[in-house]
C-alpha cells in the first residue's frame, strides 16, 4: 500500500473511532471509507475541528495562537466592552488583559474599582488585585492586600493567591517565610508554575544547588506526564530548562 493512501487509511480510522465514540450519524462511517481522504477533509471540518476548538485543551491553543498572531487582541476587546458598558464584569477583564499586556500598574485601579459596593468581599478579585500590585513591582502592596484577606476570610483556599504571596514575601527578602510558603505550595500546585518561580528564586538568592534539584526534579515529573499536559505547561518548563544555564 502507498504511504500517502496508508496515511489518509490511518486519518480516516481516527476519525471513525471519534464519529463512533460520541455518538455522530453512521453515514460518517460510510463517507470516511469510501472516500479515506475527502470524507476524512469534510469530517474534520464539519465535526472534529469545531469540537476540539471548544474543548478545554482546543481554547488553551486557541487562545495561544491568537496571542502570537495579535497579542492585543483581548486587550482591545476588553476595551471596547467597557467603554460600551462600564460594568464590574467588563470592568475586570479588561484589568485581566491589562495585566495579561504587561500593564499591571494600568490594572491597579481597575481591581481597586470592582472591589467597591457588592463585590468588596470577592477573594477572587483580592487575588487579583494583589497579583497586579506584585506584577507591578509593588510587592508589599501586594502582600498587604492578601494578609488582610486572610484575615477576613481565613477559610478561602487559592493557590493562585498562595503563590502571590510566596512571591511577594520573596520579593520583600523574607526568605525564611518565602521558602516555607514555596516549599508547601510545590506540594500540592497543580502545573508547574509554582515549581518555577521558586526555583528562580532560590537561583536568585544563590542556592543554585538547590534550584538545579528542583529543576531537574520538576522536568524528570514532566516527562511521565501526557503531551497535552507538557503543552499546558510549556512556558514554566521552559523557564525551568533556563535555570542553571544562565
Amino acid at each position: 500500500m502507498p504511504i500517502g493512501l496508508g496515511l489518509h487509511v490511518v486519518i480516516a480510522l481516527f476519525f471513525a473511532v471519534h464519529a463512533v465514540r460520541s455518538g455522530q450519524d453512521r453515514y460518517w462511517l460510510w463517507v470516511l471509507f469510501v472516500f479515506p481522504l475527502l470524507g476524512s477533509v469534510v469530517y474534520g471540518l464539519a465535526i472534529w475541528l469545531p469540537e476540539w476548538r471548544y474543548s478545554h485543551l482546543g481554547r488553551q491553543v486557541v487562545r495561544g495562537v491568537q496571542r502570537k498572531l495579535d497579542p492585543t487582541r483581548e486587550l482591545r476587546a476588553a476595551q471596547d466592552a467597557f467603554d460600551m458598558t462600564a460594568t464590574t464584569e467588563n470592568r475586570t477583564r479588561l484589568a485581566d488583559a491589562m495585566v495579561e499586556a504587561g500593564r499591571p500598574a494600568d490594572a491597579v485601579p481597575h481591581y481597586q474599582a470592582a472591589l467597591r459596593g457588592i463585590h468588596a468581599d470577592d477573594p477572587e478579585l483580592h487575588v487579583r488585585l494583589a497579583r497586579a500590585r506584585l506584577e507591578a513591582g509593588e510587592a508589599t502592596q501586594a502582600r498587604e492586600v492578601l494578609d488582610e484577606l486572610i484575615r477576613k476570610r481565613p477559610d478561602f483556599r487559592s493557590p493562585a493567591g498562595h503563590l502571590v504571596y510566596a512571591r511577594a514575601v520573596a520579593a520583600e527578602g523574607q526568605r525564611e517565610k518565602a521558602r516555607h510558603e514555596f516549599d508547601t505550595l510545590v506540594g500540592y500546585f497543580s502545573g508547574f508554575e509554582a515549581h518555577a518561580h521558586y526555583a528562580e528564586v532560590l537561583d536568585r538568592w544563590g542556592e543554585r544547588d538547590a534550584a538545579v534539584r528542583l529543576r531537574d526534579e520538576s522536568l524528570q515529573r514532566a516527562r511521565r506526564l501526557p503531551a497535552y499536559a507538557r503543552r499546558m505547561n510549556s512556558e514554566w518548563l521552559r523557564r525551568l530548562e533556563r535555570i542553571g544555564a544562565r
